[in-house]
């Protein structure tokens, strides 16, 4: 029986707990999305609405309420399937990435903080809104650099 280790400084994993570790990570993702999803497609009209009241995305509202959880949904596809995982976080974390940007510019620029969220992350204040996106986004980086280590992707 063979063990491979990914050796770190601070981190020491087989090469299964690193496998197992990546895809639990790639299911968090998924989950976040997959319920921003349904919702977004859920309350259709309540999406499109608050999009609308924005002044920098509100002609594309309509647009950008179906290729916002049409995104969300591809991402969530290929985090499912091991294979594809990696083009999955990739996905997930250019998205992430737009997405905190929005809520950046909102949080500099915007009188009016308009939330299209569900869940317990409408709950959440702008700012630890923000940071739950970067909490995500270092996930998915951490899973990249996991799966670099162990030669997953």
């Amino acid at each position: 029986m063979e063990s491979t280790t990914v050796k770190g400084k601070l981190l020491q994993l087989t090469s299964k707990a690193a496998e197992l570790t990546v895809y639990g990570i790639c299911l968090l993702c998924l989950a976040l999305f997959a319920s921003a999803a349904y919702g977004k497609i859920a309350d259709h009209e309540t999406f499109v609405k608050g999009l609308s009241k924005v002044s920098v995305i509100g002609g594309a509202a309509v647009y950008l309420a179906w290729f916002v959880p049409i995104a969300e949904i591809i991402v969530c596809f290929l985090l499912l399937i091991p294979a594809l995982s990696k083009w999955g976080l990739y996905g997930f974390l250019g998205l992430m990435t737009v997405f905190t940007g929005y809520i950046l510019s909102m949080l500099f620029w915007a009188e009016k903080l308009p939330c299209h969220c569900n869940l317990i992350i409408e709950k959440l204040s702008w700012g630890q809104h923000l940071w739950f996106n970067v909490g995500f986004m270092a996930l998915a980086v951490f899973a990249f650099w996991l799966g670099k280590a162990k030669r997953t992707f």
